[in-house]
């Protein structure tokens, strides 16, 4: 429910960009991009649904435990500032030029669009999105690593990550609610409250949050 609110902000901020009906403001052919990006999106996230729909219930029981979730999260802080280094190190290399030779500085090319993200490339991101499926590990956090390391700009793949979180999070909230509804438990009034509360919560902190990540990579 809560990560019910978190996607709901990423729709409403990424509106304009996710829009393919837009006929207003979009030419024919920047609707074709957009169609071609949701495309791209739920190629990404079919590894992740094939191994979810398999390993998920099993993750839960076996690996949902403190030891688990604290290795993860240090783990990935970890590779992070890794990753992050190794790309502002960049290298020296030497180019001709009028006057001889010149040493300059450069960085690793990347992917600075997400609409020039390859089918290949989400596909590989998307295997990236299966370790979150182990708990304490973020899927925002998997992905956006897992798209800098193939080669992708943090800008790019931090927007992309958030775009294969909709129907990621959208199905994953379906399943347990109904997985709930099967249970045979019912809600107080005072519970759906609480749920309620939490999910306008959860929204409105995401909109604040994903806003200020956006601007700050």
């Amino acid at each position: 429910v809560i990560q019910l609110g978190a996607i709901v902000a990423v729709i409403v901020l990424f509106f304009n960009k996710l829009n393919p009906f837009d006929f207003k403001t979009k030419t024919k052919d920047q609707r074709k991009q957009t169609w071609n990006l949701w495309f791209k999106v739920i190629a990404a996230i079919i590894p992740s649904g094939v191994v979810g729909v398999l390993l998920d219930d099993w993750m839960d029981a076996k690996l949902h435990n403190g030891i688990v979730v604290s290795i993860a999260l240090i783990v990935y802080g970890i590779a992070f500032i890794l990753v992050e280094r190794r790309n502002n190190r960049g290298r020296f290399q030497k180019i001709a030029g009028k006057d001889g030779p010149t040493v300059i500085f450069s960085k690793p090319k990347t992917i600075s669009d997400v609409h020039d993200i390859t089918y290949k490339t989400a596909l590989l991101i998307g295997a990236f999105q299966c370790l979150s499926l182990v708990p304490g590990t973020s899927r925002s956090g998997s992905t956006i690593l897992g798209a800098i390391l193939i080669g992708v700009g943090r800008s790019a793949g931090a927007e992309f990550s958030f775009f294969m979180a909709i129907p990621t999070m959208l199905g994953a909230s379906a399943i347990k609610g109904l997985k709930f509804l099967l249970s045979g438990v019912e809600a107080t009034g005072t519970e759906i409250g609480v749920l309620v509360v939490g999910c306008v919560v959860s929204f409105i902190v995401s909109l604040l949050v994903i806003k200020g990540l956006m601007e700050y990579v």
